[in-house]
Order: C-alpha cells, then sequence, then structure tokens
C-alpha cells in the first residue's frame, strides 16, 4: 500500500510503524504492536476468505462469486483452530472477505472470537447487508474498520456490481456505519470504466465524511481477467487526481487517509513529482519507500491469503499457488515454510526480497531490470507480474506506468 497523505504531506497515519518501521504517533496505531526491524521481518497482513457465496455477481470479482453454495468451506472449529493461531502466531491485521462474508452463517460469531484474541480486525464487504443493527454489533465488536467497496457513482456501480440497487444499498451501509460510529472505508478497483469518473468519487468521499479510502490498481483475476487495466496516462491522471484531493484536505485539516493497494510504482511516481516541485518531504518519502521495499516484501511475505477452502496463498489473487491448507497444517507453520510440500515455493516467492537490491533487480527481465527506482517499488505487484509473464517470477509488472526517462533517471525528469 502507498500511503499518499503521510508521504505527500507528512502526516502520521495509523499503520506507519507496520509499512515505514516507527512508531506513528498517531492515536489510532493502538494494537499495531511493535515496529518491524524490516520489512521482511513483519507478520503477513492476512486476507481470509470465510466464504465464496455472494449476492452479487461483480465483474471483476477474482473470486468469481456467486449467489450458491460452495461445498468444502471450512466447519466452526477449523474456523476457530484458525483465529486461535493467527492470534498466537501475532499476525498484524486480519481482513474478513468473501465472496460476501456477512452472509456466513457464523459471520458475527467469528468477528466477537477474532476480536476477543485481540486481532486487529478489518471486515471487506459489498455494504449491501448492513443494517443498522449489524452496524451497531461491529462497532460493539470492536472492529477497526469496515472497508465498502465502490466502483463508481449511481448506475456505474450498479453496472461493475451486476445488481439495480447496489449503490444505494452500499449507501445506506455506510449511513448504517456512521450513524453508530464505526470507522468505515471506501474500496475501488480502478479501471477503464471508472477512472474518468474518480473526482465523483472523491467528492462523494468528502459527503460522507469517509475516513479510509483504498483505490486498488486493476488485479486480471478470476472474473478481473476480462477487464483491461488502465493505460499509463490514464494511471497517471488517476494519481494525479489523488495527490491534488490530498493537497487540498490537508489544507483544510483534514488528513483523510488516502492509499492506493496493488501498484508500488506509486511510490516511484510520486517521487518524480516530488523531485519535479521540490518537495519539502521528498528525502523523507524516499526514505519510507525504501524501507518498504515495495512488491519485494509484499506478495508471499507482508501480505497473505486464506480462501474459502482453507488453501493458503501468496495473496488474494494469486490462487493458483498453494502453500498449504489450514485444514491439515497451521497458518502459522505454512508462513513459516514448514511444509515440506510448499517449501521450496514458498522461499522462490520470497527470494526477490531476500537479496541485496543488486543482486535482486539481475535477476529481472523487462523495464525492470534496468529501473533506478528498483530500491523503492520491488517490481511492482509481483502477482500481476507473473500472470503477465506467463508464470516467470522475474519478469516486468505490465502495468508500469512510468517513462523511459523517469525509469533511467533518479533525478528530476522534466
Amino acid at each position: 500500500m502507498i500511503n499518499l497523505t503521510k508521504l505527500w504531506t507528512g502526516v502520521a497515519q495509523p499503520a506507519d510503524s507496520l509499512r515505514y518501521g516507527h512508531a506513528s504517533g498517531h492515536p489510532s496505531t493502538h494494537g499495531m504492536g511493535r515496529a518491524p526491524a524490516t520489512a521482511r521481518a513483519r507478520r503477513p497482513i492476512t486476507v481470509w476468505n470465510i466464504t465464496r457465496t455472494c449476492n452479487l455477481r461483480c465483474v471483476h470479482c477474482y473470486s468469481d462469486s456467486a449467489a450458491a453454495q460452495y461445498p468444502g468451506e471450512l466447519t466452526w472449529e477449523q474456523m476457530e483452530a484458525v483465529v486461535d493461531d493467527l492470534a498466537t502466531y501475532q499476525i498484524p491485521s486480519l481482513l474478513l472477505s468473501g465472496g460476501e462474508p456477512m452472509i456466513h452463517p457464523r459471520f458475527f460469531d467469528l468477528v466477537d472470537l477474532a476480536s476477543s484474541k485481540g486481532l486487529k480486525l478489518t471486515i471487506s464487504t459489498n455494504g449491501t447487508l448492513i443494517t443498522p443493527e449489524k452496524a451497531a454489533k461491529l462497532k460493539e465488536a470492536g472492529v477497526s474498520y469496515v472497508g465498502i467497496s465502490l466502483d463508481g457513482i449511481g448506475e456505474i456501480h450498479d453496472q461493475f456490481r451486476r445488481k439495480e440497487g447496489a449503490f444505494e444499498a452500499a449507501v445506506r451501509g455506510f449511513r448504517n456505519c456512521h450513524g453508530v460510529g464505526q470507522k468505515t472505508g471506501l474500496r475501488l478497483t480502478l479501471t477503464r470504466h471508472n477512472v474518468e469518473n474518480i473526482g465523483q468519487i472523491l467528492d462523494f468521499i468528502e459527503d460522507y465524511d469517509i475516513q479510509r479510502v483504498c483505490f486498488y490498481h486493476l488485479v486480471p483475476a478470476g472474473r478481473g481477467s476480462d477487464l483491461q487495466m488502465l493505460s499509463a496516462r490514464e494511471s497517471r491522471h488517476a494519481i494525479d487526481t489523488l495527490i491534488s484531493r490530498v493537497e487540498r484536505w490537508h489544507a483544510q485539516g483534514i488528513d483523510r487517509e488516502l492509499l492506493t493497494v496493488t501498484q508500488p510504482a506509486d511510490g516511484a511516481y510520486l517521487l518524480v513529482r516530488m523531485e519535479n516541485e521540490n518537495h519539502p518531504n521528498l528525502e523523507e518519502a524516499r526514505r519510507l519507500l525504501t524501507w518498504n521495499g515495495g512488491g519485494a516484501n509484499s506478495s508471499g511475505r507482508g501480505i497473505a491469503n486464506i480462501d474459502t477452502q482453507g488453501n493458503v496463498h501468496p495473496d488474494q489473487f494469486w490462487q493458483d499457488v498453494t502453500l498449504g491448507n489450514v485444514k491439515q497444517i497451521p497458518f502459522s507453520k505454512i508462513w513459516e515454510g514448514e511444509n515440506p510440500a510448499s517449501a521450496k515455493t514458498l522461499e522462490s516467492i520470497r527470494s526477490i526480497g531476500k537479496f541485496d537490491i543488486k543482486q535482486r533487480q539481475a535477476l529481472m527481465a523487462g523495464p525492470c531490470s534496468d529501473c533506478h527506482w528498483f530500491s523503492v517499488c520491488g517490481g511492482g505487484f509481483r502477482t500481476r507480474a507473473y500472470f503477465a509473464n506467463h508464470g516467470h517470477l522475474w519478469g516486468s509488472d505490465p502495468a508500469c506506468y512510468l517513462s523511459a526517462a523517469e525509469r533511467r533517471s533518479m533525478f528530476s525528469v522534466a
């Protein structure tokens, strides 16, 4: 994740210690744990898809979910064992996803259990099922925040979700969370269908006083494989628009969390802009992004996924690489490489973060191989690169939008 608010304005944010290796002093850091010594030493933020069943059928769904029952999902006893293991392993954050997680018949039992074990909990939901009563239960359980997916305003969102009225139902979800003081976040996947309407989304965020916003770059997985990624021009337009809004909010005394996800090149582009504009936070942003390492310390190291069947993956999009199954082996042992069947695969995935910067970059093919921003980007989002390069781990991320001149210079590019 690239926290534009933190890097552009310098204002402390809740997860600074996890992303940049130092305490932020932000009041929302409670429960984040101590700052890791290095980015490689981080325990993974764990995305757990607790069910594949969903009441919508979104065009970009990486899990290809629908309103159906899927056999093989974890029993309650197995889910209890997973929670115990994750809590003992001290992961920094647990994100419950789906499908639509709130459809699961034991959803609130799971929320209460995870919270009672001290896990920092996030819910990723389409928002349509959040009634006032359910919002109150989430607040009472101590959920850190509820991330509601939105992909446009009105009909645009309904078209993405393939259901008329989905937008209004999601808006009610936001209102119900706000009504009980439950922190909410907005999640949006940037595609060629909605990028031109990004201003309307930002206006919506202001109107509803949404405190945390994550803009995902498309990863072509599941049904999302049929969608087109943004062009370089569209990506730059999107990030420039986000930076402008961060500046405006900051000037107004509003330090709303605005993050981009699944594209470490955003950090490099941010530094290029800072250099060109003689930005006062340039050196600090460079230091923080270099510590983080981008894609070198992301999938398979700082991010993990448990799918609905109990399979463990490097991240929620990388479903064709399985490292083990929590029905047979605890997640912590799988992640520590104690599963003989997948230890070699896990080490291969992590190898991009194993060597020093020059050794790692020497293995890369394509534009990443001579990019001067590799130390802050780490070769982009490895999962997308893996897909685009037919399983070649060291290929370049096709969604990188830096120009050739920007990739070759650590200094100002006119």
